[in-house]
């Protein structure tokens, strides 16, 4: 008799090969990943030692066939670190970072296998070889050297070191900004200090607290970003000092959570390994894989925004103080503008959360306004295994009937899961796999008490949208090669379809389709709609420049050389905003760096402009669906084919021309912000 299989790496009995939850225990993960690695390994080696001529088909196509057992262990347990962790998980995302990272150079740097590489990248024009196959040649190369496979070996060496330094680095950061962001939540003794703020958002507070061990009293927790939703509503301004205080403070507090010596370290580790490939700094590095041209076009694109939206939020705070002597905070602006908001609406967008209740918005609003432009059909799937009690599972159908994946939503906050909304791939679409795509959506929604809605503000209802447009990027694919999948395109496109879905929000078509009331299911009136649709058409300054400031500070932090010796992170921070002309004692950025999770502990480094660099493309592409019918699947299959269904196949800004027929320019994104009269 055989050794028994490991459940992380066993054959699925499940559709599309969704893991067994249910069977996998945390004690089975690093046995798993050590099969997986071992057996990656081999694979590669078999390849590197081939005695034939390198082709593409025994080198670049056989490499794509490799590490399918460590790509199930990873789809696995990274899914669940993120949205469902605990000191175990932790602690095994320690222990494996470094090691998947020297795993990762193992191969990058195997001399045999990059001489192979370097030997058809050198031959490419005369291979022959399409576009999508060109664009993954080119690609493993690019991926190689950036690796450091073209270093001499005192090179490589540093290389290894300090990439294995960073992933654990990185890997600590995301935990300590999830563990100080919990310690930092509020407690509230009296309701009355909570005034403002739903029933329901009372209630779960109250939950909350009772959970933490404060029977009576009211725990308020922390969103990711500075800016707390609830200060929006909150009526008392001593509350809402106590929540902005405990947001923007976090992580730098000198308690056992303070990240400030990691984002020095990584800031450093990474201008290092800059110049070890032969760039100025880390931003060159990032850049240089993007489809933005290099790291001061960047630079001159967020000066152009930062201009145009201090100025325009000069006027907003001029308005919002008025002729009053109170003197205005940060912890009261979105409070402000929230009120203003009101006072300036003919109806009152109180009451529209009441037709925003999840299941109803998820059935007829997300997955119909998917259904009218792609032909998807959604079934919920309640047998199938989860990795939590709140996670829901759909089975998708294309137009045909066909089943092409299945999508899985995470909606509700817990203290084991950080903060944010996000899409994970735990299988990603491959034709030359025969994998179907399975994708997950998280969000951080308040959980309703049993029996009662899971109301949506205006915000929640948008990252609903946006975070689905991730998910169809995924469902969507069509491509052979598993790394050309769905949302493996580049960091400043990847948003891009998201930020597109958001535009059916609000659609009058969608909106009618979901707006019922939770209580009466009455439709939403049509003087409300229009409302909502008004009230959310340009943004407020407030919002840009925050999420400026983030962007700049991001971009700085990674333009710093080796040479430099930076020391105080609150300095460095306020140079940089001064520098850049973004600075704001009123407006700080919508993440700090202690806790920017986006740039230290995720993907985004010298990355995090990429919202507004695609949201360019967004604005663009809304006209062009608002220009041609709206809401029509001749519409969403020409976007499904050129962008969609193609991952990184093909480049993605010549996908996009192909799409509005030009290439794209910046003003409807300036019309769309309200900053058309503030450029100049």
């Amino acid at each position: 008799m055989g050794m028994p299989t490991n459940p992380v790496l066993a054959p699925s009995p499940h559709i599309h090969g969704l893991p067994d939850f249910p069977s996998i225990s945390d004690d089975d993960f690093v046995p798993a990943f050590d099969i997986a690695m071992a057996d990656h390994l081999r694979e590669v080696e078999a390849i590197a030692a081939d005695t034939r001529p390198p082709t593409f088909a025994n080198t670049i196509e056989a490499l794509e066939q490799t590490g399918r057992g460590l790509a199930q262990a990873a789809g696995v347990f990274f899914n669940l670190v993120g949205p469902d962790t605990n000191p175990v998980r932790n602690a095994i995302a320690q222990e494996l970072a470094p090691r998947l990272t020297e795993h990762g150079n193992t191969i990058a740097l195997h001399g045999a296998l990059f001489a192979r590489i370097d030997t058809l990248y050198r031959t490419r024009d005369s291979l022959g070889l399409d576009e999508p196959s060109l664009r993954l040649l080119e690609r493993r190369f690019r991926d190689a050297v950036r690796a450091g496979a073209a270093l001499d070996d005192d090179g490589q060496r540093q290389m290894r070191e300090i990439s294995a330094r960073l992933s654990t680095l990185t890997t600590t950061f995301s935990q300590y900004v999830l563990d100080d962001s919990n310690a930092s939540a509020v407690l509230v003794d009296d309701a009355a200090a909570l005034d403002g703020l739903s029933a329901s958002a009372i209630s779960a507070a109250a939950d909350a607290a009772t959970e933490a061990g404060h029977d009576g009293k009211y725990l308020l927790p922390l969103d990711l970003p500075t800016s707390q939703s609830a200060l929006a509503s909150l009526t008392d301004p001593e509350t809402r000092r106590r929540v902005f205080e405990a947001s923007v403070n976090r992580c730098s507090r000198g308690n056992e959570f303070d990240t400030r010596a990691m984002v020095l370290e990584i800031t450093a580790l990474r201008a290092r390994s800059a110049r070890l490939l032969g760039y100025r700094n880390h931003a060159e590095f990032v850049i240089a894989e993007q489809t933005a041209p290099d790291a001061d076009a960047v630079q001159s694109f967020l000066s152009e925004l930062v201009a145009a939206a201090m100025r325009a939020g000069g006027r907003e705070l001029t308005r919002l103080h008025g002729s009053g002597s109170d003197p205005i905070a940060p912890s009261d602006i979105t409070h402000r503008l929230a009120v203003e908001q009101r006072e300036n609406s003919a109806v009152s967008l109180d009451d529209f959360g009441d037709y925003c209740e999840l299941d109803r918005v998820l059935t007829d609003g997300v997955f119909a306004a998917a259904r009218q432009l792609y032909g998807l059909r959604m079934v919920e799937r309640p047998e199938l295994p989860t990795y939590h009690p709140d996670v829901r599972t759909w089975e998708v159908f294309d137009a045909d009937g066909v089943s092409v994946g299945l999508f899985l939503g995470d909606f509700f906050a817990r203290p084991s899961k950080r903060g944010g909304a996000w899409m994970n791939n735990i299988v990603d679409q491959s034709q030359l796999l025969v994998a179907h795509p399975i994708v997950v959506n998280v969000l951080n929604l308040t959980k309703p008490q049993p029996g009662s809605p899971c109301l949506l503000s205006f915000d929640q209802l948008t990252t609903l949208f946006h975070e689905f447009g991730h998910a169809l990027h995924g469902l969507l694919s069509a491509v052979r090669y598993p790394s050309q999948s769905g949302t493996n395109v580049p960091r400043d496109f990847v948003e891009f379809p998201s930020q597109v879905n958001e535009m059916w929000a609000l659609h009058p078509t969608v909106l009618s389709g979901y707006a019922r009331h939770h209580e009466t299911g009455a439709p939403i009136p049509s003087e409300l709609a229009e409302a909502a649709r008004e009230a959310t058409s340009v943004e407020s300054a407030h919002s840009t420049i925050e999420y400026l400031a983030a962007a700049v500070l991001d971009l700085e932090w990674h333009r710093i050389t080796a040479d430099d010796e930076i020391t105080d992170v609150e300095a460095f921070e306020a140079r940089a905003l001064a520098s850049a002309g973004v600075a704001s004692d009123l407006i700080p950025p919508r993440y700090r760096s202690a806790y920017f999770n986006h740039i230290f502990g995720g993907g985004y480094s010298a990355g995090y402009y990429s919202y507004i660099w695609s949201e360019v493309l967004d604005a663009e592409t809304e006209q062009w669906f608002l220009a041609n019918g709206g809401l029509t699947r001749a519409n969403g299959q020409r976007f499904a084919d050129t962008t969609l269904s193609r991952g990184d196949s093909v480049d993605p800004i010549a996908a996009h021309a192909e799409l509005i027929g030009r290439s794209a320019e910046i003003e409807p994104l300036l019309a769309r912000k309200g900053l058309v009269a503030a450029v100049g």
